[in-house]
């Protein structure tokens, strides 16, 4: 069973986010959309007609997205078969949140690393 099969995120937090959203944009060419996200796009390498993307975010420095890990970051990593990986992380010992968001743009769930790190596992939609 695949498990990890590419970043699908990069988030971290900030006391002034816009403020180092700009930074990004102005020095390093990061361009968020009209939402305000910023999503980087792929072509994936066994199918290339197939775009995929990662997303990168700035969150507030007080958001609770990330809690209880006490990390100023969270990395989101693509993954198969979701439901049946969290099972197969909760067997092997890694602590699981109990819960699945399930949207359409994918389903997330959320892992502990041995430090306290959390983690977003998402299984993108099939289409």
């Amino acid at each position: 069973m695949k498990r990890v099969t590419g970043i699908g995120g990069v988030f971290f937090k900030s006391e002034q986010p816009e403020k180092l959203k700009k930074w990004y944009w102005e020095h390093l060419g990061v361009t968020p959309d009209d939402e305000g996200y910023v999503s980087f796009e792929w072509r994936d390498k066994e199918d290339p007609d197939r775009v995929g993307m990662t997303a990168w975010e700035v969150f507030k420095a007080d958001t609770n997205y990330f809690d209880r890990s006490k990390s100023p970051f969270m990395i989101n990593y693509r993954v198969e078969n979701l439901k049946e990986l969290l099972n197969l992380l909760r067997e092997e010992g890694v602590e699981v949140e109990d819960k699945i968001e399930e949207a359409s743009f994918g389903n997330f769930g959320w892992i502990y690393d041995p430090d306290g790190n959390k983690i977003e596992l998402w299984e993108p939609p099939e289409d």
